[in-house]
């Protein structure tokens, strides 16, 4: 089968290598997928440079999330069989930017019917991580206002998906003319470029003054530091992830005397620590992609030949949406 595999950590455009290599078969308790649609997540880039928190061996194929179409079951495996199709993340060092990809079967979920095999592959990490974020981690509540950062990315515009969805009042911050475009047609109410407007004074003009009661930050850096400038009393920052490159260090004091939560959150430990939350969250989510409520914002479907390019661009920043990989 063709995989694309990383010998050597590097820029994605660089380090993954399309290869041939043996199809993979399924252990005890583990199922072989057909990949359908592998989406692109920022964690891709992070892997090829060797800075996430997950380092596979070398050569490895990144990719950490899938919908795909069983095709083996292993022994031991009950519940799921050859044809369904699904979605869940990979197993590295097997990722998902490639023909086949063995997962265990016990992460293995069906596809939302509502979505095609792009789409329903879009649906699971960013928008798993924004259900734990704003419902779990945040609790947040109908008539709050949520400030969104990076709101036209995957992360971000699920975000505001799920934040509209809950009766939040949304805030999304992005760069630039088209992604303010793209953070619009996902819902926000009020949308801020960064790249000439201050979010600090819109979020406090749309509030009276008032803050955010919770801010969502993919971004870390200035982003998350100039939030602590417009949070509420009482507000709750939800700390997702650094793609600006830069990890910001807290000042505590400050938290103290405005009275606001620094909430972290790794959604993967969900799947050790609480799986039975994950399945749930999963149901909320099909029920909302039935109903229309929610719907990745897929901007390109590439094919397999180009997903080194595709992973180049999601670690740029050059991308509105989900990109995602159709072997």
């Amino acid at each position: 089968m063709k995989a694309w595999r990383v010998h050597e950590t590097g820029e994605p455009r660089e380090a993954m290598r399309l290869d041939d290599v043996p199809t993979p078969q399924p252990g005890p308790g583990e199922v072989l997928l057909r990949v359908r649609a592998a989406n692109v997540n920022f964690p891709d880039a992070l892997l090829c440079r060797g800075r996430y928190q997950i380092r596979p061996p070398l050569p490895f194929t990144p990719g950490v999330e899938l919908c795909g179409e069983v095709a083996e079951t292993g022994p031991e495996v009950t519940g799921v069989g050859p044809g369904d199709r699904v979605i869940t993340t990979a197993a590295l060092p097997g990722g998902a930017f490639a023909e086949y990809a063995v997962v265990p079967a016990a992460g293995v979920l069906p596809a939302p019917e509502a979505l095609d095999d792009a789409e329903a592959a879009a649906l699971h990490i960013g928008y798993q991580t924004g259900w734990f974020g704003l419902h779990r981690r945040a609790a947040l509540r109908a008539g709050e206002t949520l400030l969104v950062h990076a709101a036209a990315g995957g992360v971000g515009s699920a975000a505001v998906q799920l934040g509209k969805a809950a009766g939040a009042t949304v805030i999304g911050v992005v760069g630039g003319a088209e992604k303010a475009k793209a953070a619009r047609e996902s819902g926000a109410d009020v949308v801020v470029d960064r790249r000439s407007e201050d979010f600090v004074a819109v979020v406090k003009e749309a509030t009276g003054g008032r803050g955010a009661d919770v801010v969502y930050d993919p971004v870390g850096g200035d982003a998350y530091t100039r939030s602590t400038k417009c949070v509420a009393f009482e507000g709750r920052i939800v700390v997702v992830g650094f793609t600006s490159g830069t990890i910001p260090a807290p000042g505590l004091n400050h938290a103290l005397v405005k009275n606001y939560a620094i909430l972290g959150l790794h959604w993967g430990l969900y799947a050790t620590h609480d799986p039975a939350a994950v399945r749930a969250a999963h149901d909320s989510l099909t029920r909302l992609a039935a109903e229309g409520t929610v719907k990745p914002l897929v901007s390109a479907r590439v094919p397999m030949e180009e997903a080194a390019r595709a992973v180049q661009s999601v670690a740029d920043g050059t991308t509105v949406g989900r990109v995602v990989v159709l072997p």
